[in-house]
Protein backbone atom coordinates (compact mmCIF):
# COMPACT_ATOMS: atom_id res chain seq x y z
CA UNK A 1 0.00 0.00 0.00
CA UNK A 2 1.22 3.26 -0.77
CA UNK A 3 1.98 5.64 2.21
CA UNK A 4 -1.26 8.47 0.46
CA UNK A 5 -2.89 5.31 1.00
CA UNK A 6 -1.68 4.53 4.57
CA UNK A 7 -2.35 8.42 5.16
CA UNK A 8 -5.77 8.40 3.98
CA UNK A 9 -6.98 5.18 5.47
CA UNK A 10 -5.42 6.55 9.14
CA UNK A 11 -7.08 9.45 8.84
CA UNK A 12 -10.51 7.77 8.26
CA UNK A 13 -10.08 5.29 11.11
CA UNK A 14 -9.34 8.59 13.04
CA UNK A 15 -12.59 10.30 11.62
CA UNK A 16 -14.57 7.00 12.56
CA UNK A 17 -13.42 7.12 16.06
CA UNK A 18 -14.45 10.82 16.38
CA UNK A 19 -17.82 10.34 15.16
CA UNK A 20 -18.27 7.11 17.20
CA UNK A 21 -17.34 9.10 20.42
CA UNK A 22 -19.76 12.45 19.40
CA UNK A 23 -22.91 9.63 18.81
CA UNK A 24 -22.17 8.46 22.17
CA UNK A 25 -21.73 11.71 23.71
CA UNK A 26 -24.93 13.66 21.95
CA UNK A 27 -27.36 11.02 22.14
CA UNK A 28 -30.23 12.96 22.94
CA UNK A 29 -33.78 11.26 23.65
CA UNK A 30 -36.15 12.26 21.30
CA UNK A 31 -40.23 11.81 21.00
CA UNK A 32 -42.45 10.61 18.38
CA UNK A 33 -46.48 9.70 18.06
CA UNK A 34 -46.51 5.78 16.46
CA UNK A 35 -49.15 5.36 13.92
CA UNK A 36 -51.30 3.79 16.51
CA UNK A 37 -51.17 6.48 18.78
CA UNK A 38 -48.42 5.83 21.21
CA UNK A 39 -45.38 7.72 22.42
CA UNK A 40 -42.28 6.56 21.69
CA UNK A 41 -38.76 7.34 23.32
CA UNK A 42 -35.63 6.66 20.93
CA UNK A 43 -32.17 7.21 22.61
CA UNK A 44 -33.06 5.28 25.51
CA UNK A 45 -31.40 2.07 23.65
CA UNK A 46 -30.87 0.27 20.45
CA UNK A 47 -34.96 0.27 20.13
CA UNK A 48 -37.32 2.83 21.29
CA UNK A 49 -39.63 2.72 24.33
CA UNK A 50 -43.60 2.77 23.34
CA UNK A 51 -46.15 2.81 25.72
CA UNK A 52 -49.92 4.44 25.33
CA UNK A 53 -50.45 7.55 27.34
CA UNK A 54 -52.61 5.99 30.39
CA UNK A 55 -49.31 3.35 30.35
CA UNK A 56 -46.63 6.55 30.89
CA UNK A 57 -48.72 8.39 33.41
CA UNK A 58 -48.88 5.15 35.34
CA UNK A 59 -45.12 5.15 35.19
CA UNK A 60 -44.63 8.39 35.60
CA UNK A 61 -47.32 7.79 39.11
CA UNK A 62 -44.37 5.39 40.15
CA UNK A 63 -41.44 7.63 40.15
CA UNK A 64 -40.80 8.16 43.47
CA UNK A 65 -40.96 4.23 44.20
CA UNK A 66 -38.83 3.36 41.10
CA UNK A 67 -36.33 5.82 42.00
CA UNK A 68 -36.34 4.35 45.96
CA UNK A 69 -36.45 0.89 44.01
CA UNK A 70 -33.33 1.62 42.13
CA UNK A 71 -31.01 2.94 45.32
CA UNK A 72 -32.23 0.08 47.42
CA UNK A 73 -31.02 -1.81 44.70
CA UNK A 74 -28.20 -0.44 43.62
CA UNK A 75 -25.50 -2.81 44.17
CA UNK A 76 -27.56 -5.59 41.93
CA UNK A 77 -28.21 -2.73 39.25
CA UNK A 78 -26.29 -2.92 36.73
CA UNK A 79 -25.60 0.01 34.30
CA UNK A 80 -25.00 0.84 30.51
CA UNK A 81 -22.41 3.56 29.80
Amino acid sequence: MSESMEQELARLKAENEKLKAEKTKTKDMTFKVSQKGALSVYGMGRFPVTLYREQWERLLDKKDEILDFISANQAELKTKE
